[in-house]
């Protein structure tokens, strides 16, 4: 039996090195595990081989000719939690063994790729990717690498994008377009998405679209509603339209969506207006605009209205008739539930959802393609949808049965 001995002299010094340097026992630490897991998996290929030509190393199949071990070849691969390995992959000599265990023409495994992209996703460039990645998984991965294993996101993302609707009762639609500086081919162009949030009949607020298209032109419009209905979303059950001045948006809604009416942004249309009126002028009349759209009922507004008209036709004729452009479509919220009108006077639901389309897009400056815009969007919009959950449209009604019950069992008192 060999006889093992310890050298007091080299252990205390030893054990002084890493009293000195503590990080240097987890870096021999990893690299007896990285060896390991390398011998480890170049020994299950070996033993997949055997199975495969049917006999073991240095073993003859007497009587017959067949298939033999042919040497092999080296491989770093990389796995999540321990590195890039070095495996050695088998070989036959007729050239027809195909290992399992380790998956042709990849560099590292699948739950890496996956941690990048959301990585990705949640706000890291590529470019940065590539620079942690020797850090993060163990080897220095280009931003190539990193943008290729994104693309496998594609799927899942057009699938969401192109999910049915028939599930979803939705009544109103928020809508609005927002520009990405877009790389197409080997320019890079100022890209519109036209996007749609869709509120249901129990307030549930839900991102229906996503879709490259000028969001100047009637035509990109049309052709958006006709996908969203195509999908299933049913027209005769949307009842409002909540908007800016985009050219030619209202007129396309009203014709692809009948039965619904159309709510101007009150925020846009105050600025319009307002950008027609001399500074020391401005919040004078901002209170007055404030006074109309935040009246108490319709009849209420339409009297502050008539009130500004005869104020400011001398002074500001044309911000008078900016206003009277849009009055109308500026007052059909007061046609809807009173818990709703805070929600439906502007288009800040849909203008919030576009500030953190650009907060995420700031420090890529430049959006590498539609594919990789529409994953980027899709995983806000979820993100954004999982926050809207505890905020329905309006406001949340006090006779609910969860606050009824609440209420009796928590803060009445029995007597």
């Amino acid at each position: 039996m060999m006889e093992l001995r310890i050298n007091v002299p080299e252990v205390k010094e030893y054990i002084k090195g890493i009293a000195e340097a503590p990080g240097k026992i987890f870096q021999f630490v990893r690299y007896n595990v990285k060896e390991s897991v390398g011998k480890y998996l170049s020994e299950l290929m070996e033993a997949e081989l055997s199975v495969f030509i049917g006999r073991e190393r240095y073993q003859r199949d007497k009587g017959r000719e067949g298939n033999y071990r042919n040497g092999g070849y080296s491989r770093r691969f990389t796995l999540k939690g321990i590195g890039e390995v070095v495996v050695k992959i088998p070989r036959d000599r007729n050239g027809e063994f195909r290992t399992s265990v380790m998956p042709r023409s990849r560099q590292y495994e699948d739950q890496i790729r996956e941690d990048l992209g959301l990585m990705y996703l949640t706000g890291v460039s590529t470019r940065t990717l590539s620079l942690i990645t020797h850090r993060l998984v163990g080897r220095r991965l280009s931003h190539e690498e990193v943008s290729k294993a994104n693309l496998t996101l594609t799927e899942g993302v057009e699938k969401w994008r192109n999910r049915d609707l028939s599930k979803e009762s939705v009544k109103y639609l928020f809508l609005d377009g927002v520009t990405f500086a877009m790389r197409i081919g080997r320019s890079i162009e100022k890209v519109p998405v036209l996007v749609a949030i869709g509120v249901t009949e129990v307030g549930h607020k839900l991102v229906l679209g996503l879709q490259s298209g000028d969001k100047e032109s009637a035509g990109s419009w049309r052709e958006f509603f006709r996908d969203l209905k195509r999908r299933g979303l049913e027209s005769t059950k949307v009842t409002l339209g909540i908007m800016d001045g985009l050219p030619g948006l209202e007129k396309v809604f009203q014709e692809e969506f009948p039965q619904a009416k159309t709510q101007r942004c009150q925020v846009h249309v105050a600025r319009n207006v307002l950008a027609k009126v001399p500074r020391k002028q401005k919040k004078t009349m901002a209170d007055d605009l404030r006074s109309i759209f935040y009246a108490s009922t319709k009849a209420k507004a339409l009297e502050f209205y008539e009130r500004f008209q005869k104020d400011w036709q001398t002074e500001c004729p044309s911000a008078v008739k900016c206003l009277g452009n849009s009055i109308d479509s500026c007052l059909t919220f007061f046609s809807f539930p009173q818990e709703e009108w805070i929600s439906l006077r502007t288009t800040n639901i849909i203008e919030r959802l576009n500030k953190e389309f650009k907060r995420r897009t700031k420090p890529m400056e430049i959006v590498a393609g539609e594919n990789s815009c529409y994953r980027l969007l899709a995983f806000i919009s979820l993100k954004m949808e999982l926050a809207w959950r505890s905020t329905p449209l309006g406001k949340v009604n006090a006779n609910l049965p969860f606050f009824q019950q609440v209420a009796e069992k928590e803060f009445t008192q029995n007597c």
